[in-house]
C-alpha cells in the first residue's frame, strides 16, 4: 500500500512534481487526427481555433503498416503547431501492443514539453496506470520536463469497469476517462456493431391493453449504466469524465441527442471524430444562455450559498446554489474562448 505522503511525490528523481488539482481547462470535444495522413495533418494549424483539444490518434483506425509513420507525423505536427490554449493530446497503443514502447519514448523525448495528456487505451486496472505513471516520470526526468503529463484511460473492457474506481483513483497524473463503446461492445458479446449511441432493439414495451393492439416500444440506452458509473467515479475523485465515440457520420441528431445525455449526466466533453461533430460537441458542452442567466439569479440572491430564496416561483437553496456554480463556472470558461457565447451570456 502506498502511504498518503507519498502520494504526490515524484516516482523519478528529477522528474517534476504531481499536481494537486487539474488544470481549469475548457475540453468540450477531444477532436482526433489520423496522423499518417498527411493532408489531415496540414489542418491542424486551422483546428487549433476551433476545437479545444487536439488529438493524435496512434491505436485504432491506424494500420499495423502505418504506424511508425503516424508517430512520426504526430512528432512533426506538434513542432511545427502553436496550439496556444488548446490541448495536445495523443492516444498511444496499447500497453500489449509492439509499439507502445517506442511511442511513450520518441514522443516524450521530441515533444513532451508540449504534450498536455497521453491517453491510454484498454485499461483494465490501476495497474495499468501504475506502469504508465512510473515510466512517464522516467521520461520527464530525462528529459527535463517541468511539468507532469497527464494520463486519460479509456473504459472499454469489463475488467476495467469493475475497477472504474481503483482507477480514477490511481495515480495523481489522472486526468479523467472516456467510455469506449465500440471495443466494449465486442469484449462483452453485446449484439452491436454500431459504436456509440442506442439500437431500436434495446427496448421496453408499453404495456398490453384489455382491447389488445400494437403495443409502443421505447428504445433505451444502451450505455446509460457504465457511463453513470464511469461519471461517479470520475467525479469522486475530482477527475473529468467523457463520453467517447460517435460512429454515425450520417446522423447528426443521434450524435447530439447521445452527447446532450453524456453532458446532463456530467460529462465534461465528447470526442469528434469528424469535422461536422466540433459544432455539435460545442453546442452541447456550452450551457444554455437561459440556464446562464438562471444560474446567475441564484449566485445573486444567495451570495453566500446559505439559506432559501424564491425565483420565478421555484424555491432555490444551497443545493440548488452548488448546480448554478457549476453552470457559471463552466460559462466564464466558455465565454472566455468563445466571444460569440460570451455575449450570449452577457459575460
Amino acid at each position: 500500500m502506498k502511504l498518503p505522503r507519498n502520494f504526490y511525490k515524484p516516482l523519478a528523481i528529477g522528474a517534476p512534481a504531481p499536481c494537486r488539482e487539474l488544470p481549469v481547462r475548457l475540453e468540450r470535444m477531444i477532436h482526433f487526427v489520423p496522423p499518417h495522413i498527411e493532408k489531415l495533418r496540414a489542418k491542424v494549424r486551422e483546428l487549433t481555433g476551433q476545437v479545444d483539444v487536439v488529438l493524435g490518434n496512434l491505436e485504432d483506425a491506424i494500420p499495423a503498416d502505418c504506424k511508425e509513420e503516424a508517430r512520426r507525423g504526430f512528432i512533426e505536427m506538434a513542432r511545427q503547431t502553436d496550439f496556444g490554449a488548446t490541448g495536445l493530446w495523443v492516444r498511444i497503443n496499447a500497453l500489449n501492443s509492439p509499439w507502445v514502447l517506442d511511442d511513450l519514448l520518441e514522443i516524450v523525448e521530441a515533444v513532451g514539453y508540449k504534450l498536455d495528456v497521453v491517453m491510454i487505451p484498454k485499461v483494465e486496472g490501476p495497474w495499468d496506470i501504475h506502469y504508465l505513471d512510473q515510466l512517464l516520470a522516467q521520461l520527464e526526468a530525462r528529459y527535463g520536463l517541468r511539468k507532469p503529463i497527464f494520463i486519460h484511460a479509456i473504459l472499454e473492457t469489463p475488467e476495467g469497469v469493475n475497477n472504474v474506481e481503483a482507477i480514477a483513483t490511481a495515480s495523481p497524473r489522472m486526468h479523467g476517462m472516456s467510455l469506449g463503446p465500440a471495443d466494449l461492445a465486442a469484449s462483452r458479446a453485446m449484439k452491436t456493431t454500431r459504436v456509440g449511441g442506442g439500437h431500436p432493439e434495446y427496448k421496453v414495451l408499453a404495456d398490453a391493453t384489455a382491447a389488445g393492439g400494437p403495443r409502443t416500444g421505447f428504445q433505451q440506452d444502451l450505455w446509460h449504466y457504465t457511463l453513470a458509473r464511469m461519471v461517479d467515479a470520475c467525479a469522486a475523485a475530482g477527475i473529468k469524465a467523457f463520453y467517447g465515440p460517435f460512429g454515425d457520420f450520417s446522423d447528426p441528431e443521434a450524435c447530439e441527442a447521445q452527447f446532450r445525455n453524456a453532458f446532463l449526466l456530467g460529462c465534461a466533453g465528447a470526442w469528434s471524430l469528424h469535422p461536422s461533430q466540433i459544432d455539435i460537441a460545442k453546442r452541447v458542452f456550452s450551457p444554455d444562455p437561459a440556464e446562464v442567466t438562471l444560474a446567475n439569479k441564484i449566485l445573486e440572491a444567495m451570495p453566500d450559498g446559505s439559506g432559501a430564496v424564491m425565483i420565478d416561483g421555484k424555491m432555490q437553496d444551497d443545493a440548488t446554489w452548488k448546480q448554478a456554480k457549476v453552470v457559471h463556472d463552466l460559462a466564464r470558461l466558455v465565454a472566455a474562448k468563445d466571444p460569440e457565447m460570451a455575449a450570449r451570456y452577457g459575460l
